[in-house]
């Protein structure tokens, strides 16, 4: 093993970046536990080594939401002192337990390091420091000094719980109110067991807890409690209700049964391993399972449906087959079109490109779905390689047998009006809307980042004399 100096302006040359974390196919795929490995303190120590501390760090400007000082924290964990690199870690970011296992690592996108030689490892690195802090006992339930004002966000994904945390932290007293049996939200719905356990969670709620946020669940706000009793209870508003209005696919056949969305299986999943349900409402155990929709959360139906005890998944997207590499139309330090293959597709299915579904085939007696028509499209591309439009190669549809169909297309934006004319909060100035409530879908460090901002937001307008 080369020995490098701490300070060798060569160290991202002489060592590579660090593969796989994962654990062995065979093994994860016989439990629901977290598919990655914590790197030994050695590869991570010499993975920081790497940070060519660049005079412009696109990682903590243009590519972390939360603008973490990441060159800062990996001098600190490179020298050693892994208090120093929590304390600049906390300062920025408010759940980098999370954001450390399930964040696409937009940051490394946008490392200097990383079209030529490989992007640091950050997101490990910051697995190392926040898990270090937590076994250390450097994460402790915050003390603030009371100002007198209170503030009720309703929802608790990771906006809801970013701001929540952010206000508390101001002095704010803060009540969460969350509609299912558990906070988390889509942390703890709608991401699967084996990217993000839900004890990780816990762990922080039991932390906000002891901070003195109150949180109220099995409650809907405008049906079990109105929006203006909470405005007459409290100081101000914060609505962090998420997109929880999936994205359907309206062909003739949609009603057959075993067409599903895809959080009924990955929320039943983790309501069942929560305890919360005898067994999970949707299972692909035997089944010939299609995905339709090429992104994250299809990836996570194919993760979900392999531990069921599928009898084989295919995961198709009307979308063309990125490209191997970063597509010219995503220049550095853009976060890159280009082809992902998740800890979930190294472990079996199958995935397709440029497949138009045109409807659902089913049997007369049973009303089940049986498989579905599909038509192969030819996708025109810009000059730069994004994809423009399609058009059907031909007329002879493919039919895809399957027994379970789980839909996977993404969420549709909240209409703010419409979310103000349900709340019945229009023309309020105490009222902030955060997270995918306000900008529409999106990541989870996006979400939170919002949310921080919403406190902010939220601070300034009472420091402003309102």
């Amino acid at each position: 093993m080369t020995i490098l100096k701490e300070d060798s302006p060569k160290s991202f040359l002489e060592i590579e970046r660090a593969g796989s974390v994962y654990r062995p196919v065979e093994e994860r795929l016989a439990d629901w536990h977290e598919v990655e490995q914590r790197l030994d303190r050695e590869t991570i120590h010499r993975q920081t080594a790497r940070c060519i501390n660049c005079g412009i760090p696109y990682c903590h400007g243009s590519g972390c939401p939360f603008g973490n000082r990441i060159p800062d924290f990996n001098r600190a964990v490179r020298t050693g002192d892994l208090r120093l690199a929590w304390d600049i870690l906390s300062e920025t970011s408010p759940f980098p337990e999370f954001t450390s296992r399930i964040c696409p690592a937009l940051c490394e996108a946008s490392c200097s390091a990383g079209p030529e030689f490989g992007a640091v490892t950050i997101r490990q690195i910051e697995k190392t420091i926040v898990e270090t802090a937590f076994e250390r006992g450097w994460v402790e339930p915050d003390a603030p000094r009371r100002i007198g004002r209170r503030v009720a966000v309703i929802g608790s994904g990771p906006a809801g719980l970013a701001a929540a945390q952010s206000l508390n932290r101001r002095g704010y007293t803060v009540t969460v109110f969350e509609k299912e049996k558990r906070p988390g939200g889509l942390l703890r719905y709608g991401i699967p067991e084996f990217k993000l356990e839900k004890r990780v969670i816990d762990r922080r709620l039991h932390l906000m807890r002891e901070s003195g946020i109150e949180f109220v669940c099995s409650t809907r706000v405008g049906i079990d409690v109105s929006p203006d009793y909470l405005l007459r209870k409290n100081d101000a508003l914060v609505v962090a209700t998420g997109t929880p209005t999936p994205r359907d696919l309206d062909i003739p056949g949609r009603g057959l049964k075993g067409i599903h969305f895809a959080l009924e299986l990955l929320g039943g999943q983790n309501r069942y391993l929560g305890g919360e349900i005898a067994a999970p409402p949707v299972s692909a155990k035997g089944k010939r399972v299609v995905i339709i929709g090429g992104g994250d959360t299809g990836s996570d139906c194919l993760g979900t449906a392999l531990r069921q005890g599928a009898l084989s998944v295919l995961q198709i997207e009307i979308m063309p087959k990125p490209p191997v590499d970063r597509s010219p139309s995503t220049p550095w330090p853009q976060w890159p079109y280009m082809l992902r293959t998740s800890s979930s597709h190294l472990e079996g299915g199958d995935r397709r490109w440029s497949l138009l579904s045109k409807r659902f085939l089913g049997g007369e007696k049973s009303g089940a779905v049986e498989g579905i028509e599909v038509y192969p499209v030819q996708w025109s591309f810009d000059d730069r390689g994004k994809p423009l439009r399609f058009v059907p190669k031909n007329d002879d549809p493919e039919i895809i047998s399957c027994d379970l169909v789980l839909l996977a297309l993404g969420f549709l934006k909240p209409d703010p009006q419409a979310l103000e004319s349900e709340f019945r909060l229009q023309g309020r100035e105490n009222v902030f809307y955060c997270g995918d409530a306000a900008t529409g879908p999106s990541l989870v460090v996006r979400a939170a980042a919002g949310g921080l901002d919403a406190a902010e937001k939220l601070d300034s307008f009472f420091r402003s004399g309102k």
